[in-house]
C-alpha cells in the first residue's frame, strides 16, 4: 500500500537544480528596500548590476553546492539580491581553497600542549607536591 512513499519522499528531497547561467533577480525590488532616495536607489542598482556581471564572467568556476547554497541563503526573506550571491560564493569558494593548505592557528586559538613534563608546557607548573617554590 505504501511501498512507493520511500521513493517519492525521496524524490522530494532531492538538491536544488542549479542552472549553468547566473539566476535572474528582481533589483528594483532589492533596491527600493535598501533606501527610498534617489541617490540610494541608482548606488544600490548600480551594486547590483556589476555584481550580476561578474556572476556572469566567473559562474562557470563556482561549484554546483555552494551555488545551490548561496542561492538560497541570498534570497532569504522574499529580497533577492547579486551582491549577496557574489559575496557568498567567494566567501564559500575561499573557504574551499583553504581547506587545501594546511590549517594555520586562528588568533583566537589556544595553542596546543606539547604534552606532560616538557619545557614548553607551562600549565599547571609548580604547583604539584614536588614542585619546588620558586623566589
Amino acid at each position: 500500500m505504501f511501498l512507493h512513499l520511500p521513493i517519492a519522499m525521496m524524490g522530494m528531497l532531492s538538491p536544488i537544480a542549479v542552472s549553468d547561467t547566473v539566476p535572474s533577480f528582481s533589483i528594483v525590488r532589492e533596491c527600493r528596500f535598501e533606501g527610498e532616495s534617489t541617490v540610494a536607489f541608482d548606488r544600490c542598482s548600480k551594486d547590483e548590476t556589476e555584481a550580476r556581471q561578474r556572476l556572469e564572467g566567473e559562474w562557470a568556476q563556482f561549484v554546483a553546492a555552494d551555488k545551490s547554497t548561496c542561492i538560497v541563503e541570498s534570497t532569504i526573506g522574499g529580497f533577492a539580491s547579486y551582491v549577496d550571491l557574489l559575496t557568498c560564493l567567494e566567501m564559500s569558494n575561499e573557504v574551499r581553497n583553504q581547506g587545501d593548505k594546511s590549517r594555520a592557528p586562528l588568533a583566537n586559538e589556544e595553542p596546543q600542549s606539547m604534552g606532560p613534563g616538557r619545557p614548553e608546557t607551562t600549565v599547571g607548573s609548580g604547583h604539584g607536591p614536588n614542585s619546588r617554590a620558586h623566589p
